[in-house]
């Protein structure tokens, strides 16, 4: 009996493929702009650096930022072709056009609210004086 001690399988060192280096890059760019947002509130908190309406404007492009990277990662959008992006990127636009005209029939609600609540006196559109000789019969 002839004993064979070469082993037939070969170990190569094992290397992360393309796609875990692919994940690895977005949580490093997801974390980085959430550090920095992180970091813009907290200088705002503290030292109030920035206007808020300026500050909020930062934020909301941070975040669309993250958003859009997150839908093309992570959902494969980045790498379809033009249609394909176009038929989730209307709905989407919709939906975001719904939530502002709520929120702004929301806030005119409010205020008509407000303006109408018991105990507050309406006051009546005062007329226009009318000059001598016009208007009365």
């Amino acid at each position: 009996m002839e004993h064979n001690t070469q082993s037939s399988e070969v170990l190569e060192p094992v290397h992360a493929d393309s796609s875990t280096k692919a994940i690895w890059r977005t949580f490093w760019i997801l974390l980085g702009i959430t550090v920095l947002e992180v970091g813009l509130a907290y200088l705002h908190f503290e030292f109030h650096f920035l206007p808020r309406m300026v500050l909020n404007g930062v934020f909301i492009i941070l975040t669309l930022f993250k958003a859009f990277y997150i839908v093309a990662e992570f959902m494969h959008l980045g790498h379809e072709i033009k249609n394909l992006i176009m038929t989730v990127l209307m709905p989407l636009l919709l939906f975001i056009w719904f939530i502002i005209a709520f929120l702004y029939e929301g806030n005119s609600w409010k205020n008509m609210r407000s303006d109408l609540a018991p105990g507050t006196k309406v006051e009546a559109p005062k007329a226009a004086p009318a000059e001598e000789g016009h208007g009365h019969y």
